[in-house]
């Protein structure tokens, strides 16, 4: 598959003589630099840059799922089931964690999301940026810086750093409709999005976007064999997303003015297990699936004034973000109650809060080649609340599916963080940058952290580039992971329990083994060769090697006699297993990535292929023993296959666009490679697949667009599970773990009008 991607990319260039290209300005970067005006083909680090075009062509209706098809490191594991993991669908850069990536939109920081993912799936453990809340059609572009840059950007740049920029201009807009259904005839969505601009006094502007996505649920469950039906669900929740997005400038005198904020109302559904019939039998006869509703609220904005002072350029701002859930299951019953137990809970809710104030300074200095000096300071204060259920959601045996929250130790905690970093670029000679960061953080609960990084980036003769980092960063715990607290009825080994999870100061965790958090600690190398052999084409090959010391990780599923004790001593009555956080492992990550980009106009008709291969290795390096009690291991094979071998080996990724016209044709194929996990009992290594997108658009009307398009037009599944006859008789057919999801073929229509 190398080979043959490699050949491919030589073919291209040998086929395509240099005076046919039309030469078109590479992106000016906005991350990864604090010098104004950095192309990406000239950074030391990869970037990639995607259009708003980029975004929408394929009809893909999340950003997740959109920047899984273009970036090439990116993985989105479309988790099916569970209220946490099918509602935080955290992607991942790297192969590593999702909050191992930091988010900034505009620049800034961007808050977490207040829902830790505590099912089995990919990203167990972490709290990430819900990118689901942000709407696509209000995007103009994205950036993904492929490097470690906590010394740029602070904590949870271990992987790289994605900055979204917000639409922004003072005029027009565009207004659509997006109408799909899968092969099966579920799934059906509905996505309407408005966007307009505004002038505002003399050169300032108000851009405004409005988008609604409805989705239907999606369902791939097998036949139970116990019951010769259908029992059970698997398969993408219903969900109704409100998003409403701003972005004001207003130039003033030297300075500007500038606010952004976007708002997110998500209203989604989740199926839990399937309960056979002698659960609840007076309830519900058949059996019954629980579901779990969770009404997720998220909003963030940014106030802030920028411009130059006597040489100096400043940038003053305060970044607020909340993420605020509510838990409420149904379709259910509390054993514990007997005959009056209600079959709805409250099951309470987690409530998330971030601001930002902070002061960057630059300025460019006529040494040598030039010289870019930056400083800055930031502080940063965050709050993280678990609200419990209703008394009858946690009594006993608790709510099935979801017993609610009912923290053993009430939370409501915060913390706050100062950090300083300073930073330089000088060009001795041209074509030549030597850069330099340092950041140095203070935290109010774990301490102190200081990172650095070198940079390189050398362009001899236009045909080539040689750019390489070196870095160190880190990662605070967050306070979910400290603090989160919860019961929920899971799968362990095919048989279906109430797992506890418990903060790592709560007495239960500290007699299984717990111990307070520190910070993870990471080593960065990145090393690469940028090549412009003609115009208009560009191919690029980075290699990196990231260590990880004390990563953060949800501890194995505790189970067996020592377990039932603690919790029995502690009073534990709705739960059989534990587990809590942990520093347990070290752990080394490499690996390579290709990207390929060719562009070329024959007169009226504009065509280009984009090409780019990405393969990723974890292994682990170190693994603590449980020094309280042995024998129970503090991460055992499952745990440790989600965080190294759980997402997909490789990525092979091909699309190509032609617009001649009115007419617009797109396509674009995706393989994904192996994975191994443990969806029931034993490891299983399940196939890679591939994906094919076509899409065709047609302009109609001098402001009115129409398209089509087939979604994984190969019908492509996962592998089904070897081992699924061991639970719900066999009804769940497919791994939580991959990045293909379970729909399968899907189709939409399109109808766009700019204004």
């Amino acid at each position: 598959m190398r080979l043959t991607f490699i050949t491919m990319l030589l073919a291209a260039s040998a086929a395509t003589p240099a005076f046919a290209q039309e030469a078109e300005e590479a992106d000016i970067l906005v991350v990864g630099t604090r010098s104004s005006g950095r192309l990406v083909t000239e950074s030391p680090s990869p970037v990639d840059v995607f259009s708003s075009d980029d975004l929408q062509a394929r009809g893909l209706t999340d950003l997740n799922r959109a920047l899984q098809y273009l970036a090439p490191s990116f993985n989105y594991p479309r988790t099916a089931t569970g209220p946490s993991g099918a509602n935080t669908r955290a992607a991942t850069l790297r192969g590593l964690a999702p909050d191992q990536v930091l988010v900034l939109v505009n620049g800034k920081r961007w808050h977490l999301s207040s829902v830790l993912n505590f099912n089995n799936v990919v990203g167990r453990g972490s709290v990430p940026v819900d990118l689901g809340a942000i709407p696509v059609s209000a995007i103009e572009r994205i950036e993904i810086l492929r490097d470690g840059a906590a010394a740029q950007y602070g904590s949870d740049a271990i992987a790289g750093v994605i900055n979204i920029t917000l639409r922004s201009s003072a005029s027009g807009g565009s207004a659509s409709v997006q109408s799909g259904v899968t092969e099966k005839g579920d799934g059906r969505t509905l996505v309407a999005a408005l966007n307009h601009g505004f002038a505002i006094g003399q050169g300032g502007s108000l851009n405004l976007t409005a988008e609604l996505r409805d989705r239907g649920a999606t369902n791939r469950a097998g036949v139970d064999s116990r019951y010769g039906r259908i029992t059970s669900e698997q398969g993408d929740p219903k969900s109704l997303d409100i998003n409403l997005a701003g972005s004001f400038r207003l130039p003033i005198g030297a300075v500007e003015l500038y606010a952004q904020g976007i708002y997110d109302h998500r209203r989604s559904t989740s199926p839990a297990q399937y309960r056979a019939p002698t659960i609840a039998p007076a309830f519900y006869p058949q059996g019954f699936v629980p579901h779990i509703r969770v009404n997720l609220d998220d909003a963030g904005g940014s106030v802030g004034v920028s411009g130059d002072v006597d040489g100096w350029r400043f940038d003053l701002s305060d970044t607020m973000g909340l993420s605020d859930a509510s838990f409420n299951v149904f379709d259910t019953v509390n054993t514990s109650l007997g005959a009056a137990s209600p079959r709805a809970f409250a099951g309470g809710g987690a409530r998330y809060f971030q601001n930002v104030a902070n002061l960057d300074i630059s300025r460019k200095i006529d040494l040598a080649a030039g010289l870019n000096l930056a400083a800055g300071v930031e502080h940063r204060h965050e709050t993280f609340k678990l609200r419990p259920g209703e008394p009858g959601s946690y009594t006993g045996a608790g709510a099935q599916g979801f017993p609610g929250y009912n923290p053993p130790i009430p939370v409501d905690e915060s913390r706050s963080a100062w950090s300083f970093y300073g930073d330089l670029e000088l060009s001795p000679i041209r074509h030549m940058t030597l850069g330099a960061a340092v950041r140095h953080e203070r935290y109010s609960d774990f301490g102190n952290a200081t990172t650095g990084k070198l940079s390189f980036f050398y362009q001899p003769v236009d045909l080539i580039a040689l750019r390489a980092t070196a870095s160190t960063g880190f990662r605070a715990p967050s306070l979910q992971q400290q603090y989160f607290s919860t019961v929920t009825s899971q799968s362990s080994g095919g048989v279906l329990v109430n797992i506890g999870t418990f903060a790592v100061s709560d007495p239960v965790a500290i007699a299984l083994g717990a111990s307070p958090l520190r910070r993870e600690r990471s080593r960065n190398l990145s090393g690469g060769i940028v090549l412009k052999p003609f115009a208009g084409f560009v191919l690029s090959a980075d290699l990196f090697h990231i260590e990880i010391a004390d990563r953060i990780a949800l501890s194995e599923t505790l189970s067996g006699a020592a377990v039932t004790a603690i919790l029995k001593a502690a009073g534990i009555t709705n739960a059989s297993q534990a587990r809590f956080f942990t520093n347990a492992l070290d752990t080394t990550t490499r690996g390579y990535e290709i990207t390929a980009d060719w562009t070329r106009r024959f007169g009226g008709i504009r065509a280009n292929v984009t090409a780019s291969y990405a393969h990723v290795d974890t292994r682990v390096d170190r693994l603590a023993v449980n020094r309280v009690i042995p024998a129970l291991p503090l991460l055992g094979g499952p745990a440790l296959q989600l965080l190294t071998v759980a997402q997909p080996k490789d990525k092979l990724a091909l699309a190509a666009r032609i617009d001649a016209g009115a007419f617009g044709l797109s396509a674009a194929l995706v393989r994904f490679g192996s994975f191994t996990t443990t969806s029931v009992l034993t490891p299983q290594t399940y196939g890679a697949v591939t994906s094919i997108d076509l899409t065709a658009e047609l302009k109609v009307a001098e402001r009115f667009r129409f398209g089509i398009g087939i979604l994984n037009l190969t019908n492509a599944y996962p592998d089904k599970t070897v081992e699924r006859a061991l639970t719900q008789g066999g009804g769940l057919l497919y791994p939580e773990a991959g990045a293909i999801g379970t729909n399968g073929r899907e189709f939409f229509a399109r109808a766009t009008m700019t204004f």
